[in-house]
Formats: C-alpha cells, structure tokens, sequence
C-alpha cells in the first residue's frame, strides 16, 4: 500500500468559512474524506496533517522518509519560508505543491514560491481539486518510475 502525505499549512484549518469567494465552502475534513473515499480502491493511505506553525510543518516533513509520496500546500508559508524549501530539499520521495487558488492571478507577492524548486510539480487554481488531482499525478508518477 502507497503511504502518501497531504500536509497543509496556515488558516487552511479555516477552509470553509474563510474567504468562500476564493477557497469554497468545503472544510478542510470534508476535503480529506471525499479524497479518502475515492481513493480508497486504489490502496492508498492518505494521512492529512495542518498545522499553523513553521516548526510543526518542518517536523513533519523531516519523518516523511517512510511515505511514497507527499502533497502541500503551505498556505502563506509558501512565499516567505526558506527553512521549509530546506526540508523539502532534504526528503527523496515524490512531492507536489499544491493551491487552492491561481497564486499567478492574485496579488504580486503571491507569484513566487519558495517551495517550487524543489517539488516534482505544482497545481493551482482548481479549487480543492486539486488535492485529488495530486493523488491523481502521484500515482502517475509511481507509474512512471516502475515501468
């Protein structure tokens, strides 16, 4: 069974209720069961982790060497944690970022990411899609690596 973790940084334990125009009304344990649920049959664990401190997201990126693949979206944290890219550098398994939003059509700061370099690819702006959109590519991309 492939371990994948889904780490999601600041106010995304707010989702639902913040910002609706923008990130939807689904919550954050909304998102985490319909991914579980359809993906269920293809023998994936799926372990979601929010936290809003930097430290707590570093750690948990520091033990996902025993996970086949991780997904994150760091929130805010994206565009000013350098400590974060340094952690991901670090972890040799298949890693996607993730946002809820166009980070390219908002505000300026927002465009670039510090998490970018060192992930295989990014998906943005398809609302909270794109977590199963994610599995979806990291699947394919343990296809692609096992022939």
């Amino acid at each position: 069974m492939k371990k994948i973790i889904i780490i999601n940084g600041p106010n995304l334990n707010l989702l639902g209720e913040r910002e609706v125009d923008l990130y939807g009304t689904k919550t954050l344990k909304e998102i985490e069961k319909e991914c579980c649920e359809k993906f269920k049959k293809d023998k994936l664990s799926l372990n979601f982790f929010q936290s809003n401190s930097e430290s707590e997201i570093i750690d948990k990126i520091h033990i996902c060497k025993n996970y086949n693949g991780m997904i994150i979206n760091a929130g805010a944290l994206t565009h000013t944690s350098i400590a974060i890219h340094d952690a991901l550098k670090i972890i040799k398994i298949p890693k996607i970022e993730v946002h809820i939003s166009n980070i390219y059509n908002r505000e300026e700061f927002r465009k670039n990411s510090f998490i970018s370099p060192v992930v295989n690819g990014i998906i943005a702006g398809f609302g909270t899609q794109v977590y199963q959109i994610a599995i979806n590519s990291l699947k394919y991309l343990y296809d692609e690596k096992t022939g």
